[in-house]
């Protein structure tokens, strides 16, 4: 039976991979969960999963489940006291904390496990050469789960790097690609999170809508696999069946098809080969797997509706660029969501903060280890709660 630990169970890659793991108990066991604030869920998972040990970042959920759960088995740790527990290696760790918060619990556990599945984009997108680090000394596979980056990594098991001309990420175009531009900067949180294909938490979904997320795997399969930011663009694909396509100098091109279900690219992951996939999919994605629609768009992005797309030509124009345009877009996303600034406002804020005269100073700083990473984080945070500010 094999181990698998999840941090960022609460979260929806963590609950698709906790229903895997339920359908096949004979041969997965649940050994490390971790949450964040949902207390519901927290003590629902403790009491329905029993895992070895549950881990809660938040001290003030981590006081009140303790306190609810006294008589439990189960050994709930906190974010100060789980590295001086002995927590044993699993076979598999899922890493889906989202945002820079999932770096660090990534990088302790990372030497805990033979396989490391990582749904954190801005882990990698801030910490990767750690993360590759790390994985090198332990021997840790590290299979991207992300619906375009795992597509990615199927097409190019068998491919020659030279041999590829562009790689193209998909993208929905979220809930707003049928809105013109006046519709789109009138819109409210609760439209934003409406994502038309997946479920997802409100940050992501966010991302989704302005295509901030598309910015960030570019710059995360960028890194993964080693290709210049230049090879890799985006395209609109409203059907989001196809998630990755490559496209070859000899003139051919491969994609990847499947249904917008995370259940498949986590199965894949975890199983490897021989997997049937009908044991794991629910009724829909398994009546509608593999039927060929009437028709698959693609489609250039439209850079006045979507202006975040104009930030992908700059974002290796220093080494920790990608680290200061993931904080600020933490901060403004936040304030959207807290219906404080408008939904453009997030990407144009952005380009604000972009222009500061003292980002260079800390965009040029190497990402070599996680102090220098968290210090440039919180200047961006900072200076991101200055513009705010200003505009009152």
């Amino acid at each position: 039976m094999k181990k698998i630990s999840i941090l960022g169970s609460t979260g929806k890659i963590g609950e698709v991979s906790l229903k895997i793991i339920e359908r096949k108990k004979k041969y997965y066991s649940v050994y490390v969960l971790s949450g964040y604030k949902n207390y519901k869920k927290i003590i629902y998972q403790i009491k329905k999963y029993k895992p070895k040990i549950f881990i809660i970042f938040d001290l003030n959920t981590y006081e009140k489940v303790k306190m609810k759960l006294k008589s439990t088995n189960v050994i709930i740790l906190n974010k100060h006291n789980y590295l001086n527990y002995k927590i044993k290696n699993s076979n598999i760790i899922i890493t889906a904390i989202p945002g820079i918060d999932g770096l660090k619990p990534t990088l302790d556990f990372i030497k805990k496990s033979q396989k490391l599945l990582i749904a954190n984009k801005e882990s990698i997108i801030c910490g990767w050469n750690l993360i590759k680090k790390e994985s090198r000394k332990y021997k840790v596979k590290i299979i991207p789960i992300d619906s375009e980056h795992f597509s990615i990594m199927q097409i190019l098991k068998n491919i020659k790097k030279n041999d590829i001309e562009k790689i193209f990420i998909t993208a929905s175009g979220g809930p707003f690609l049928k809105f013109n531009k006046k519709q789109i900067a009138q819109a409210t949180p609760s439209q934003a999170i409406k994502h038309p294909k997946w479920k997802m938490g409100k940050k992501i979904s966010i991302d989704s809508a302005t295509l901030m997320n598309k910015i960030f795997e570019v710059v995360e399969a960028s890194k993964l696999f080693s290709i210049s930011l230049n090879k890799i663009e985006i395209l609109i694909h409203p059907q989001s069946l196809v998630h990755a396509i490559i496209k070859y100098k000899n003139g051919l091109s491969t994609l990847l098809y499947f249904e917008p279900d995370m259940t498949i690219p986590i199965c894949n992951a975890i199983s490897g080969q021989g997997l049937d996939i009908k044991d794991y999919l629910n009724a829909k994605t398994k009546k509608n797997n593999f039927i060929i629609k009437q028709k698959l768009e693609f489609f250039k992005v439209d850079k006045n509706k979507f202006p975040a797309i104009k930030l992908k030509p700059i974002l290796n124009k220093f080494n920790s660029l990608p680290i200061v345009v993931n904080a600020g877009n933490e901060i403004f996303v936040d304030q959207f969501l807290k219906k404080k600034i408008s939904f453009y406002s997030i990407i144009y804020n952005l380009f604000k903060l972009l222009k500061d005269p003292k980002i260079r100073k800390y965009a040029i700083k190497k990402p070599t280890n996680l102090k220098t990473i968290f210090v440039i984080d919180e200047w961006t945070r900072n200076k991101a709660m200055d513009i705010l500010k200003k505009k009152k």
